[in-house]
């Protein structure tokens, strides 16, 4: 059966009344790094009297910034787009040597010295503990530590937006202690185990108000959207050392009918991602408890959910609503030659 599937999707603004409509960013293009390969991609907005222009924002993402010069009672956007969805497996890559093993915080740690740790792992642990006291003293809690993980030096630089890391709740900071202390050394298997028990221990909510609920509040609740377990797994994920970000995009998976027969669907979606040294950025979805694959198709990824929006603007005051339709179809290739 083909891979490939044609996305059609549509989000209709209606307006009570003619209004301006100030500058409209749309976040709806998949990345050109996206490793989902997109075939072909387009997007109409309407109405068709606007002025259409695309850039790259400063987190290299693909954004349109639409102008409309006169008064609208509606705004369409149709997005559609051809991925090749061919399984591919999603631990297909290799950590670099050095960032094979992770470090409990200064802060979090309450052992230090693990049965088989080289010696070099744990006067690392303890110059990092010196460090993060050294910090704290100075009145510098929740900054990242003096040397962060198995960051260079360039990386960390480079990475400062994604290591921003504000000061624990009583939740985030009883989880933490507890997660350190029992969280394999082993990078990879402690970050595939912690997005698993957040999935396990964040109950699934659909919730179509705006907004994305803090980390606390998300623990706290014991349930969140998508949206808010991602949130959630990157403050963990900073907290732990690790620079990470916000991802949305569309989730395109099969399902079955009441009949029993293969349907796609698609969704909007989020995930979080943490950049380890010899992978780059690696998707966790936090919805399901695993890795990114095939299905994920990002389209925007930021330090801050509120950045990653796939509409934002202006707009006059009025009533206003809106639906979203999206519609997938497995397409039909032809046989090669």
């Amino acid at each position: 059966m083909s891979s490939h599937v044609m996305l059609t999707h549509q989000t209709r603004y209606r307006y009570d009344r003619p209004v301006f409509l100030g500058p409209q960013t749309i976040r709806l293009r998949p990345s050109g790094t996206a490793r989902t390969p997109v075939r072909s991609y387009a997007l109409r907005v309407d109405p068709a009297a606007c002025k259409q222009s695309w850039h790259q924002d400063g987190f290299g993402n693909h954004v349109a910034e639409v102008v409309f010069a006169e008064r609208v009672t509606h705004f369409d956007i149709t997005v559609r787009l051809e991925a090749d969805l061919t399984p591919r497996n999603p631990f297909d890559f290799t950590l670099a040597p050095a960032a094979r093993r992770w470090m409990p915080p200064a802060g979090f740690s309450t052992t230090l010295r693990e049965e088989g740790a080289p010696a070099q792992y744990q006067q690392q642990v303890l110059q990092q503990q010196a460090c993060g006291a050294k910090l704290s003293q100075q009145g510098h809690a929740g900054l990242p530590a003096c040397q962060n993980q198995f960051y260079t030096a360039e990386e960390q630089a480079e990475l400062a937006l994604y290591r921003a890391t504000p000061p624990a709740g009583p939740h985030l900071h009883a989880f933490l202690t507890d997660w350190v202390e029992k969280a394999p050394r082993d990078t990879l298997d402690m970050l595939v185990a912690l997005n698993r028990a957040l999935a396990a221990r964040i109950g699934y909510q659909l919730r179509l108000e705006p907004g994305v609920w803090a980390p606390e509040e998300t623990l706290a609740r014991g349930v969140g959207s998508c949206r808010d377990s991602a949130w959630l797994m990157i403050a963990l994920l900073r907290h732990l050392g690790f620079a990470a970000r916000f991802v949305s995009g569309y989730l395109i998976q099969s399902s079955q009918t009441a009949e029993g027969e293969e349907a796609l669907t698609c969704d909007l979606h989020a995930w979080a991602e943490a950049f380890l040294p010899g992978a780059g950025w690696v998707g966790f979805d936090t919805t399901s408890g695993l890795l990114t694959a095939h299905g994920h198709l990002p389209l925007a990824a930021t330090p801050a959910p509120e950045q990653a929006a796939p509409v934002t603007g202006l707009l006059d005051q009025c009533k206003a609503t809106f639906d979203v339709s999206m519609q997938t179809d497995r397409l039909v290739m032809p046989d090669s030659v």
